[in-house]
């Protein structure tokens, strides 16, 4: 029985022939018609070979590009930049220190300005009575839209306050404006309305129209409160920015969580 002859033409079949030239054709390493000089394939198809599918280098050299800072490297700058601005406020506040004498200064020149309902109108956006039914809301709604590890986290953000805020009150023991009782730093409403609209923002954000407007209005509520909280003499500025300070420590973590947008919410 003879054998078929198989083709010879293929670039990966192994004959027992040497290969033959042929004039007018190209072999598979040999430079391209155009002159560029890089190596191709004769009959244009893209390489099959792990090597020939790798990206060069900033060499030239067939590698992979070194990785970038992606969100660790985020989070951790971020987490320092806050947990240092919280670490000065509270040194000093609890040492005495020269901000904490300016600190009093700007407080009671700023005590009893400003309309008294609505400013004690803003104090009051930081009683739970007002700021946990917002983040309970927004808990509720990512939920709804298939949510499950933000609106945990957050929750479990809420509550964490009052359990870091109580005992560094205890700690500093720091008389109120118009007061000498102690514990005003940190302030409890300034970090209550910071994480509930805080949370709220970050978790609503991206299911609505606007993205933007979510956080814009927690920082605006946020900033509110601390306002109203001055103003009627309840804390001094750096109570407020203690809280601050504190709670976006724990809020950075759910503002990097990557959170799969559903669309507009209506």
């Amino acid at each position: 029985m003879r054998e078929t002859p198989r083709p010879q033409g293929t670039a990966g079949d192994a004959g027992s022939e040497l290969p033959q030239h042929r004039p007018g054709r190209a072999f598979a390493h040999t430079t391209g018609a155009s002159g560029s000089g890089t190596p191709h394939r004769s009959d244009g198809r893209s390489p099959q070979t792990p090597r020939g599918a790798r990206r060069t280098g900033p060499t030239g050299r067939p590698g992979t590009t070194p990785p970038v800072p992606g969100r660790p490297a985020l989070l951790i700058s971020r987490v320092s930049f806050l947990l240092t601005l919280f670490a000065l406020t509270t040194w000093q506040v609890a040492a005495d220190g020269p901000l904490r004498a300016l600190d009093e200064r700007i407080g009671r020149a700023a005590v009893g300005h400003g309309p008294a309902r609505l400013t004690e109108f803003l104090a009051d956006l930081g009683n739970m009575q007002l700021a946990l039914p917002v983040l309970g809301c927004a808990i509720v709604w990512a939920l709804v839209r298939g949510a499950r590890r933000e609106p945990l986290y957050a929750a479990l953000t809420m509550a964490a306050v009052p359990l870091l805020v109580v005992p560094l009150k205890d700690w500093i023991a720091r008389p109120g404006p118009l007061t000498d009782a102690t514990g005003y730093y940190p302030s409890g409403h300034a970090a209550t309305a910071a994480v509930a609209y805080g949370a709220a923002a970050l978790l609503t954000a991206p299911y609505a129209r606007r993205p933007w407007m979510m956080p814009a209005a927690a920082v605006s509520l946020t900033v509110a409160t601390g306002i109203g909280l001055v103003l009627r003499g309840y804390h001094w500025p750096l109570d407020v920015l203690g809280s601050w300070f504190l709670c976006g420590l724990l809020l950075v973590p759910l503002g990097l969580t990557k959170r799969p947008r559903y669309g507009p919410s209506g």
